[in-house]
Formats: C-alpha cells, sequence, structure tokens
C-alpha cells in the first residue's frame, strides 16, 4: 500500500511514553500515517525531538521521520489537527475530566479519537475494546454519534494495561462460568511512564500500591465482557473479581498471579484446549498488529518470565503458564502481557485498525 493510500493520522500526547510508543508502531504502517503531533503547550512550535528533548524512553531510536514535525497545541490547535488528520490517537497526561472534555472536543470537531486514556472507560456510550474479545461494542459508537451530534466523530478507548495480563487467559473459560476470581498483578514501572533512570526508588524495590489500580482491574473485565442494550454498554454481573496490584523493577510486562473457581470446573486439558484455541476477528481480518497466536502456553514451570517472553508476536501476544489444581480455588496460573505494547498503545493501535476495516473512519 503506496502512502498516497494511506490515512492520514494524528497523535495528540506525542511527546510522553505512550505517544513515542504509537510513533514507533505507526512507523510504515500499512494503513496509516502520521500527519499531525500534539502535545502540551510547552512543546507546541518546536520540532518533535526538541519537544521530546532527552525524554525519548524507548530503546529504539526515534524514527527519523518525525523529528522535523512541528508539535501543535493539543487543546488550542485542534483545527490543525482535522485539516491534517482523519482521527487521532490519544495519550495525554492531563487531569481525567480535562482529558474527557478534550476527547469530546476532538470528537465533536468530526474527528475520531482511539485513546489509551482512561476518562472515557465508564462513559456508558464509549466502547472500551480488547479486540480479539468484544468487537461487537463497537455498535455502540452510533448511539455515541447521535448523543454528539457527529455525523463521523467518535470515541473508543483501551481497557487498563494490568486487565491484559488475565482477561484474555479468562476468556475462553468463560464457557465454563468462573465465580470467583483472585488475580495480584506484579506492574512494570513503565506503566508509570517511567525508567529507572528517572525513578531510581524503585531499583531493588516493590511498592505495594498503585493508585486507582485495584479498582480498575476488578471492574473493567465486566465491563470487556458485557453487552450493548439500547445504546449503552451493560457490564457482565459475574464472576466477583478481587485484585492486588504491585509495582515491581520490571522495566515492560505486566505479571498476573490468578485463582479461580468455576461452576462448571473443566479439566486442565479443557483448560488448555480452550486457549489454544482462542482467536478473533484481528486473527480472521489479519490484522497488521493481531498476534498469530493470541495467548501462548508455557509447559516450563518458569515460565512466562517478563524478560523472556513479553515480546512474543510484537509484544501484542499473551503468555500463560504453571496451569495446576489449587487446594481451595479449582485451577491456579500466570499470565502475562506487554503493557506499553498490548497493553497501551499497541491495543490502540489493533483497535484503530479494526475500525479502518470495519468502515468506522469513512
Amino acid at each position: 500500500m503506496s502512502n498516497v493510500c494511506k490515512m492520514k493520522v494524528g497523535v495528540v500526547g506525542a511527546t510522553g511514553m505512550v505517544g513515542q510508543r504509537f510513533l514507533t508502531l505507526l512507523h510504515e504502517h500499512p494503513y496509516f500515517e502520521v500527519a499531525a503531533l500534539a502535545a502540551s503547550p510547552r512543546s507546541a512550535g518546536k520540532t518533535y525531538a526538541e519537544a521530546v528533548g532527552n525524554r525519548w524512553k524507548l530503546d529504539i531510536p526515534m524514527p527519523e521521520e518525525y523529528k522535523d514535525m512541528i508539535v501543535v497545541d493539543a487543546e488550542n490547535d485542534i483545527e490543525i489537527m482535522k485539516e491534517k488528520c482523519s482521527f487521532v490517537f490519544c495519550a495525554v497526561d492531563m487531569k481525567k475530566d480535562e482529558v474527557k472534555a478534550l476527547e469530546e472536543k476532538y470528537a465533536k470537531a468530526e474527528i475520531p479519537v482511539v485513546s489509551n486514556n482512561s476518562a472515557h472507560r465508564w462513559t456508558p456510550d464509549v466502547p472500551m475494546v480488547i479486540p480479539e474479545i468484544n468487537p461487537e461494542h463497537l455498535a455502540v459508537i452510533e448511539a455515541q454519534k447521535a448523543r454528539l451530534g457527529t455525523k463521523r466523530g467518535f470515541i473508543a478507548v483501551k481497557p487498563n494495561c494490568s486487565i491484559q495480563s488475565y482477561v484474555p487467559a479468562l476468556t475462553p473459560l468463560l464457557k465454563f462460568k468462573p465465580t470467583l476470581v483472585v488475580a495480584t498483578t506484579y506492574q512494570a514501572i513503565s506503566g508509570a511512564g517511567k525508567t529507572f533512570k528517572e525513578w531510581p526508588e524503585m531499583i531493588d524495590n516493590v511498592i505495594p500500591y498503585i493508585g486507582g489500580e485495584e479498582e480498575k482491574s476488578e471492574q473493567e473485565p465486566l465491563r470487556v465482557w458485557g453487552k450493548v442494550e439500547n445504546g449503552v454498554i451493560v457490564k457482565a454481573e459475574a464472576p466477583l473479581i478481587t485484585t492486588q496490584c504491585i509495582r515491581v523493577p520490571v522495566t515492560n510486562g505486566h505479571t498476573a498471579a490468578v485463582f479461580v473457581k468455576f461452576e462448571n470446573k473443566p479439566t486442565k486439558e479443557e483448560i488448555l484446549q480452550a486457549w489454544a484455541d482462542f482467536k478473533g476477528l484481528p486473527q480472521e481480518l489479519e490484522l497488521p498488529h493481531a498476534p498469530a497466536q493470541f495467548v501462548t502456553y508455557f509447559e516450563e514451570d518458569n515460565r512466562p518470565q517478563a524478560a523472556l517472553d513479553r515480546d512474543i508476536y510484537g509484544g501484542m501476544g499473551v503468555t500463560i503458564g504453571r496451569l495446576r489444581e489449587d487446594s481451595y480455588f479449582d485451577y491456579k496460573f500466570v499470565g502475562l502481557s506487554h503493557n506499553t505494547l498490548r497493553g497501551a498503545a499497541g491495543g490502540a493501535v489493533l483497535i484503530a485498525e479494526l475500525l479502518y476495516r470495519q468502515g468506522y473512519f469513512d
């Protein structure tokens, strides 16, 4: 696909860690071409390289094509973004109510928004999507556009990065009716937008608290497993999920230790088969960032490991290991996902690829 055919896109919040991830993922993308970058007023008017300065946080270099692009003001230059872009990715670092207002402002300007932010995850007519799991939730966009009074402007969001280490593992097991899930997540420092250089307190340390994370980890899976009714998403009522979320000294990769009780207890073989067979619309459509295998199970006792397995299928696959029966619960296992790829920018890019193929940007 030549550049002439590619859809022009913008990145709002381009200077932060997730914004940087968006740009590396969109570099030479077959569907999309980055045409505009937006950030805070202090970055506006500078080239992207100047705006980022020494704050490039990824272990791969900044693509040359972005270095001389002039950054515009995310809040005050929406008309410029509209001229240059067919839709935008959003990963801004602002207060929740400010993010809500900004994303609605873009949508009302007829610029669709694919967001990494949490602000609209519980807006009833905004789809919160893991493309392999609940692509049908995109149907709620029509009701959202009616509310906003738009023809093509809308907001779609991805869920919290923490849940992607265990929700993909639990989803194909819903047919066995899980009733209780206990999950402890061990979350990488990049989930806070930090590196060890910026956060030396995390070296040789574990912090047993991440603000707001446990509520998200317990409630967002139920919304992902919910259904569209009368133009809104109605969350699922079960299973009951309780979590603890812990920050650990790992660069990338969120690990989850999960315990599950079922109404209809499956055999271990049935669980392994369900995981092996699990695929979704992204795999069927062969979307550019869809992993060939959504969840991969390791037989080895010491896997998955963040350092070894987080980059599977370009960081878009989810890995599982240590499935075994438990003395109180029915089963326990360990899951792992790359938090800034599958859990953040990559997950949003995959949503955009699905929206593109299904005609939502037309």
